[in-house]
């Protein structure tokens, strides 16, 4: 390998932001991603929204297309809006292509996520993919997070991994998935794996059932460059759109035998050498920040790092 002053300046800087370990990680871009191999979205038709889900708050901010089966959110200074699940699950596939808007959206935050928050009011567990807005000439996003039990005294632990995305995501819709099963979560972009978060103790996995979400907020205090940069009302309405919404798994009245999602074509929780592979790239050309990497939180509160 030529060593870094052998290169082109810019080949060099990019070498070596690549190299360093930081807390808030370089991305070294590339073209696209390898090709996981398994593509567990073209496993379950898509689902209607009206069959399936129920306004959550905000229906004046919502328009759902005639055959059912895409539904679009905005966000004005009066109201966000959100849609919630009719079941609760105990593990699945949770699916949904999103487009969002491009623009100053700085503070929005649009989310696809499963949780418990209704169920266990501050003691819950969730399972998050949000893409938070930015400003101009900046890209969105994505986060994704975990939460397992809450806390209980207002404080919740979240184990934040995002992603500067190796495509637009305001030019089309792309596929955003979550495999939530017993030994495992893998978070997914059009069926490629950026992040596997596995089971460790009870206490570090979120195991009660679970509703699926979707919605778009205000999350000005925290979403854009830790609260710098917040909502403007003047480029209202934000407006996201959801589609091609796929379930599959075990709803919590579903019978015993019900088997999880396979997470890889084997069948079994241990991915794929190209699932690995893919994943290893979204994470070395993608990833921003990991939260194992933080050295201003308190490590005792993740002893799976």
């Amino acid at each position: 390998m030529a060593r870094p002053s052998d290169l082109p300046a810019v080949q060099a800087a990019l070498l070596f932001a690549c190299m360093l370990p930081l807390l808030m990680l370089q991305p070294c871009r590339a073209e696209q991603p390898p090709s996981p191999g398994y593509y567990p979205s073209a496993m379950y038709r898509s689902v209607a929204f009206s069959e399936d889900y129920r306004t959550l708050w905000g229906s004046q901010h919502q328009t759902l297309s005639p055959d059912g089966k895409s539904l679009t959110l905005w966000m004005d200074s009066s109201s966000g809006s959100g849609f919630k699940s009719t079941r609760a699950y105990r593990n699945g596939y949770f699916g949904a292509s999103i487009k969002v808007q491009p623009g100053y959206t700085a503070g929005v935050n649009t989310a696809f996520y499963l949780s418990n928050s209704e169920q266990y009011p501050g003691y819950h567990d969730e399972i998050d993919m949000e893409l938070l807005g930015t400003v101009p000439g900046e890209p969105y996003t994505l986060q994704t997070n975990v939460y397992v039990r809450g806390s209980g005294d207002g404080t919740i632990v979240g184990r934040e991994m995002r992603f500067h995305l190796w495509f637009d995501p305001t030019a089309d819709f792309h596929h955003y998935a979550i495999i939530w099963n017993p030994d495992q979560i893998l978070f997914l972009v059009d069926d490629v794996p950026v992040r596997r978060y596995e089971r460790k103790t009870e206490a570090t996995f979120p195991e009660r059932e679970m509703w699926a979400y979707g919605s778009i907020w205000d999350a000005s205090d925290w979403a854009t460059d830790g609260g710098r940069y917040r909502a403007d009302y003047r480029y209202q309405p934000f407006v996201s759109r959801f589609a091609d919404l796929k379930i599959g798994g075990c709803a919590t009245d579903a019978p015993p035998g019900c088997q999880p999602v396979p997470a890889s074509p084997s069948g079994g929780s241990a991915l794929s050498p190209r699932q690995k592979a893919a994943l290893r790239w979204a994470q070395r050309n993608s990833m921003v920040y990991y939260y194992c990497l933080d050295q201003s939180r308190d490590h005792a509160l993740y002893p799976e790092c």
